[in-house]
């Protein structure tokens, strides 16, 4: 497979994912002579003794007072070593690839100021499959400094690595991987530890996975509202169109095509359905639009320069700036996951609905008129369970103050926490998804429904592939949980057709 091309421009949710499970990079060409710009201008800084923060300056409290210039590549060390400071439970291995492709990227455009030795070196981290133990309570989203120092410590070599989960010595494990460790000139610990990749970084991932949720939870209800024999009045076009709120008419429109089960509208078994049922257009267009809105933020900051300070290329030279602090993208992570909150709670209103004789016409619980039969009842426990998880990683981060670097940095967005919360969100979603999916597949089979669109039919398949027909009661968990792993998280369930 041919690697994914950096431009510095051009990264996405999608393609920081496929990095993040194990596509392969390389850096465009076009980029060298702005990576040799930038350090050009930093270096004629360095020599003419123009005051700079974090490069011939000390960091936050001692930003005022300035450093020798034989002491600078020194003072990058230190600025690692103080500062991978980490707690907790390491990044997994997509998560910390995510990481490190964010912080390449970002580098490119040559504002960032590193010496371009140190974009090779992050490509050959990610070709070789190196993964630096990155603990992940470290960030309070203005800027990832302590949580990103831990990427570079582990590539001066002496941090740690994950070789097959288990966290060893990063010297011993650069030189197994046939690298030596990364040296650092003035100002690369700065570009390595004081920028924002690892809240970026992880925010990509959650929105990849959570444009895939939205579609999953449309083929989710569809299936649902065709085993209901539902009334598609709703998502029709004009109804859809009269008060278009975005990404209500897609959803709408998207919704016409996947309920069509061959009955016409004007012989709808209810004159109204339930709400969780009638408004997916409204409440699947709301999650579509904070999605859309979400993958507008990263788009900003997967492709822009987020440093302090910054090195302008075209006037050659460096300014601070304060575009490492993110309330617009922890904000748009919150909506993301307040959106996918309240389609997990229609999500188990149809799930009960389903089971309910008296809405669906169908046997009780989804199963058979047995009175010895437990069907699907037991299963609305874990269904609740999973909302109630779900609506409380919904609740936005904690708007706090700061007290660090002695009152200087006293401003906290935690884009971090809301990234990591949101995928947190969607691990209990796939599930949720997933039991959903099987109660539709019952309930269309128990309706007798034998004509699904022409989307829908191989999704049938192959849940029907994984668990059959419920005639008598056994254990699910373990079928939904394959449903969620093989058709969800994988993608399959929205790239089928």
């Amino acid at each position: 497979m041919a690697p994914l091309i950096l431009t510095g421009r051009s990264l996405t949710p999608e393609s920081v994912e496929k990095v993040a499970f194990g596509e392969k990079v390389a850096i465009d060409s076009a980029t060298r002579p702005l990576l040799e710009k930038g350090r050009r201008i930093v270096e004629r800084h360095l020599e003419e003794g123009i005051p700079v923060y974090g490069l011939n300056t000390g960091l936050g409290a001692r930003a005022g007072e300035m450093l020798p210039l034989e002491a600078l590549a020194l003072f990058s060390l230190r600025m690692v070593r103080g500062r991978a400071q980490g707690l907790g439970a390491p990044l997994t291995a997509p998560e910390a690839r995510a990481v490190i492709v964010t912080r390449l990227n970002t580098l490119l455009s040559g504002a960032a100021g590193a010496s371009p030795p140190v974009a090779d070196y992050l490509a050959d981290v990610l070709n070789r499959n190196i993964v630096p133990v990155m603990p992940r309570h470290a960030s309070i989203g203005a800027g990832d400094l302590v949580a990103m120092a831990a990427l570079a410590y582990a590539l001066i070599g002496e941090g740690e690595i994950l070789i097959d989960g288990e966290r060893r010595p990063a010297g011993a494990a650069l030189m197994a991987a046939g690298l030596a460790p990364l040296v650092l000139k003035p100002k690369d610990g700065q570009v390595l530890c004081n920028n924002t990749a690892f809240s970026v970084g992880l925010a990509a991932l959650a929105a990849a996975r959570a444009s895939r949720a939205v579609t999953s939870l449309q083929i989710a209800g569809a299936r649902s509202f065709i085993g209901f024999r539902g009334n598609r009045t709703p998502f029709a076009k004009p109804a859809t169109r009269i008060r278009p709120q975005p990404g209500e008419v897609e959803a709408g429109d998207e919704l016409l095509a996947l309920t069509d089960f061959g009955t016409p509208d004007s012989k709808a078994r209810r004159f109204q359905d339930p709400l969780s049922f009638r408004c997916m257009p409204q409440v699947h267009g709301a999650a579509y639009a904070e999605a859309l809105r979400l993958d507008q933020a990263l788009a900003v900051e997967l492709n822009s320069v987020a440093d302090n300070p910054v090195v302008l290329l075209d006037e050659e030279r460096i300014i601070g700036t304060s575009n490492f602090h993110m309330p617009h993208l922890t904000l748009a992570l919150d909506g993301m996951a307040r959106a996918l909150a309240l389609a997990a709670t229609d999500s188990v209103s149809r799930i009960a609905k389903l089971m309910s004789p008296s809405f669906s016409d169908l046997p009780p619980l989804l199963s058979s008129v047995s009175a010895d039969r437990a069907g699907f009842a037991p299963l609305l426990k874990p269904a609740e369970a999973l909302r109630a998880e779900i609506i409380h990683l919904a609740n936005p981060v904690p708007i706090l103050p700061s007290q660090n670097a002695d009152g200087q940095e006293d401003a906290a967005t935690f884009s971090a926490f809301a990234a990591q919360k949101l995928g947190d969100l969607l691990d209990r979603l796939d599930l949720l998804v997933a039991l959903e999916l099987l109660a539709g597949a019952q309930a269309i089979d128990l309706a007798g429904v034998t004509k699904l669109p022409a989307r829908l039919a191989p999704v049938h398949a192959r849940i029907r592939e994984i668990s059959h027909f419920i005639d008598d009661d056994r254990p699910l968990g373990r079928e939904i949980e394959r449903i969620a792993s093989e058709l969800i998280k994988t993608g399959k369930l929205t790239t089928d057709r």
